[in-house]
């Protein structure tokens, strides 16, 4: 979801001029935004490789796993079609030296100058399981013992394939992640009236993530670390249920910390995937904004049932969940729907944060949190993150 989708369906004070405004409606403003919109964005040509170096950039190798069909265009790779299968590739990607925190600096025209833009420096297709796996364990055995973790990213909802790219290399490069990161993308129309195609596609690509996961959790990562986006998410969960009811479990100690970030659910299909998974040995965390527009729309869609990023922080930790609520932290977009982004800049910090963890010390001061009941003690430790008050929230 864009600005300017936002800016069409809320006021300048950025509230709902009306929860009851129709679907027909809704859907007529995203139209006539995917018609204004669509010129603008990195169809093809982006991801050409760039022959000159900047000085002061940094270089990301990135491994994608992907479930979208492969495009002849040049600088394209893959498009917004669904594949039969699954398909590898693996792409340099380079921050210029002018890179500011959270954001991509975007090429005006394509492939891009590496010393103001995202480019990519070197790109491949990789020839299946075997290579796909190779390639990571040679950038794996590159790094010291006890780094050698993988860094996956899923994204979410009307995404082109270039900007899932740059963003994952983005969040790894922002968030010092240390690991090897891999991005696994599905089909997504990248248009913002392909709701129902993206979803349909999300979901097929359940058995392809669950394959990926299974490759990266018998590779030599030591920690495989997961952070899903929006409609991204409902895969992931997918995936991961699917993976427990096979009763061929890999090796479980190498999965490492589980992002949910503004997870475009159902709640109530949210409950039932955990029921089927049980109580998590460690707890995932669900990062939300209770101003988060995009998944007003999305409820809206979907019959006004609340979405797992807009439902209860109280509810969520009941569920298993540790939450990171954004609210009060000021979104880059209009929708609200990328806080998230902005959680990389101060990873290393909120890292350290989640080691330590919280406690009984730290109880639940909102009422709609004491007020919860049999799901044991819900505690909120409040920080400051971000120039803004943050709370992480969980059932003790």
């Amino acid at each position: 979801m864009h600005d300017a989708a936002a800016r069409a369906i809320y006021s300048s004070s950025g509230v709902v001029r009306s929860s009851k405004r129709s679907f027909s409606v809704l859907a007529i403003v995203l139209v006539a935004f995917s018609l204004v919109a669509c010129a603008s964005r990195p169809e093809s040509g982006f991801l050409s490789a760039v022959a000159l170096s900047s000085p002061g950039a940094v270089d990301h190798t990135l491994l994608v796993a992907t479930t979208r069909e492969r495009d002849d265009r040049a600088g394209t790779l893959f498009n917004g079609d669904r594949a039969t299968g699954l398909d590898y590739a693996e792409l340099t990607v380079s921050i210029p030296p002018n890179h500011k925190q959270n954001e991509i600096e975007w090429a005006t025209t394509p492939p891009g100058d590496p010393n103001a833009d995202f480019v990519v420096r070197d790109e491949r297709y990789l020839d299946g399981d075997k290579a796909f796996v190779q390639a990571l364990n040679a950038q794996l055995a590159q790094r010291p013992p006890g780094s050698r973790n993988v860094f996956l990213f899923i994204h979410g909802f009307n995404t082109m394939f270039a900007e899932a790219v740059y963003r994952a290399a983005q969040l790894a490069h922002d968030s010092k992640a240390p690991g090897v990161p891999v991005l696994f993308t599905w089909a997504s129309r990248g248009t913002a009236t392909a709701y129902v195609y993206d979803l349909n596609s999300a979901t097929a690509a359940r058995d392809a993530l669950e394959h990926a996961l299974r490759l990266l959790l018998r590779s030599n990562a030591e920690k495989v670390n997961v952070l899903a986006h929006s409609m991204g998410n409902w895969v992931t969960v997918e995936a991961f249920r699917q993976i427990k009811i096979s009763g061929d479990l890999p090796p479980t100690n190498r999965i490492g910390t589980i992002v949910l970030a503004a997870p475009d659910i159902d709640i109530d299909v949210f409950k039932s995937q955990l029921r089927r998974f049980g109580k998590p040995q460690k707890p995932f965390y669900v990062v939300l904004s209770q101003d988060d527009r995009a998944l007003f729309l999305s409820r809206t869609i979907a019959g006004g049932v609340t979405r797992v990023g807009d439902s209860d922080t109280a509810e969520l930790a009941a569920l298993g969940a540790s939450v990171i609520d954004l609210t009060d932290v000021n979104g880059a977009d209009a929708t609200n729907h990328d806080k998230f982004v902005q959680l990389a800049s101060v990873a290393p910090e909120l890292r350290g944060i989640l080691a330590r963890g919280i406690n009984a010390d730290h109880r639940a001061t909102d009422a709609s949190e004491r007020a919860a009941s049999g799901v044991g003690s819900i505690v909120a430790l409040p920080l400051t993150l971000l120039g803004a008050p943050v709370r992480i929230i969980a059932n003790q």
